[in-house]
């Protein structure tokens, strides 16, 4: 079995506390794969690690390998900046630019790498517009404000300004947490159409969600991998007691 993202020892601290220990798992292309667990237990810090986002943070240090493709993302020729361009992250809360148009915000990464050509940026923009299940809405405002939108529709547009860029995995960390049901069911099914076209890792706090939109779940507490296998096969048969502990809601 080949992974697009191969995760072997990886340990994380923010300044003397350790927490990430000792992480091994594989992401396979592809498919989406969640990561769920309780509060603290190192969701968020686990895929900040996977595009050397960890590492801006003040005091903060990772050690292990993260393997994209086979080359290790920590090595010493690697540009960070190029790694956070292949692997791109979408956060908890809408974060368009607020005083950027529709367009400008779906433009953003392309502008920033240099991109300056009328038509390329006009192509990309309907193009990553369209992959977020977004140009419907927006194509006759693309001047409004980004600002403007719903919460669902900005967490769209924040989707197609990642997919602007052409990236190879898409990282979300707890995506539809501040959004209505509604608006959450559509980036549920949005996830399901990209995993056609991209490796994707989501951070969840919700089982339902999870169960619903992965192919294959991770459970992380205190820091460390307690099991990884199939969605189907770790909610219905989990192997470890507190796996099955914590998708009942005996803790959370």
């Amino acid at each position: 079995m080949s992974y697009r993202i191969e995760i072997k020892e990886l340990n994380a601290w923010f300044g003397e506390k350790q927490v990430l220990k000792s992480i091994n798992l594989g992401i396979l292309e592809n498919a989406v794969t969640a990561i769920i667990g309780p509060s603290g237990c190192g969701k968020t810090t686990l895929i900040r690690c996977l595009n050397r986002m960890h590492e801006i943070v003040p005091r903060a240090r990772v050690s292990g390998k993260v393997l994209l493709d086979g080359e290790d993302i920590y090595g010493k020729d690697v540009d960070p900046v190029t790694i956070r361009r292949r692997i791109g992250m979408i956060f908890q809360k809408p974060n368009p630019f607020p005083m950027m148009s529709i367009y400008d915000n779906a433009a953003a990464g392309l502008k920033l790498n240099g991109v300056t050509d009328k038509q390329r940026l006009d192509e990309a923009v309907e193009k990553s517009l369209r992959a977020a299940h977004l140009w419907d809405e927006v194509k006759t405002e693309l001047a409004k404000s980004g600002a403007s939108l719903s919460g669902g529709q900005q967490q769209r547009l924040c989707i197609a300004r990642a997919l602007a860029i052409e990236p190879e995995v898409i990282l979300m960390d707890e995506p539809t947490s501040a959004l209505d049901p509604t608006a959450a069911a559509k980036i549920e099914q949005l996830i399901r159409v990209l995993a056609e076209d991209y490796t994707v890792i989501i951070v969840t706090h919700n089982m339902q969600q999870a169960a619903r939109v992965s192919d294959y779940t991770a459970f992380l507490y205190l820091g460390g991998l307690v099991e990884y296998g199939s969605t189907k096969d770790l909610f219905e048969n989990p192997k470890s007691e507190l796996t099955e502990k914590y998708i009942t809601g005996e803790f959370g």
